[in-house]
């Protein structure tokens, strides 16, 4: 299996160009907010239970994926490449597609902040991501999780594993466009 770990900031577009990837290919799509929103109808975000089963819940996703023969996952993830326990925690994902025989695929996507700013409160990210409803919030926390966390790599924060990395600045691209780019320069197959 191949694993393309599709990684970025808040609204940066992981959602929309892994929608357009997995189009594009027989990969499937395993988004963030497909673990968080059900989690938050019983516990409250950041709470123990809450980190506990959201960890466990992709990485169950992961080793079925695995075991069920699926050419491809495309996982979206926002990843504080400052905290010890984000890195852990992504190196052992790709330290179970590589035991297993597969291959993984990191793709960074980069956006500037007022871009960003603009996506939060789209019409996509409201419907999949119900926790995102208080847009004014969203927005805040986006800015709050810029400041708090390194959460693209850069010439000060180089790419902390010792995988393929791809960064993709989408700020001016399409999802689509850089769905395409993607498919492209990691050569994966149409389908």
């Amino acid at each position: 299996m191949h694993l393309v770990l599709l990684f970025g900031p808040q609204a940066v577009g992981k959602l929309a160009v892994g929608r357009e990837v997995a189009a594009r290919t027989p990969y499937r799509l395993l988004h963030n907010h497909a673990t968080i929103e059900p989690l938050l109808e019983v516990f409250d975000w950041g709470t123990p239970a809450f980190e506990t089963l959201k960890e466990e819940f992709r990485r169950r996703v992961l080793e079925e994926a695995l075991a069920s023969g699926l050419p491809g996952l495309v996982f979206t993830y926002v990843w504080g490449l400052d905290v010890p326990e984000d890195t852990a925690y992504v190196a052992g994902l790709a330290d179970q597609v590589v035991a297993a025989g597969g291959r993984v695929d990191f793709v960074e996507l980069y956006a500037d902040e007022a871009t960003r700013l603009a996506r939060e409160g789209t019409e996509l990210r409201l419907a999949a991501k119900p926790s995102k409803r208080d847009v004014a919030w969203s927005r805040e926390h986006l800015v709050d999780w810029g400041r708090r966390y390194r959460l693209s790599t850069g010439p000060d924060l180089p790419f902390p594993l010792d995988h393929p990395h791809l960064r993709i600045d989408n700020t001016d691209l399409s999802a689509a466009e850089a769905a395409e780019e993607i498919v492209l320069r990691l050569g994966l197959p149409e389908g």
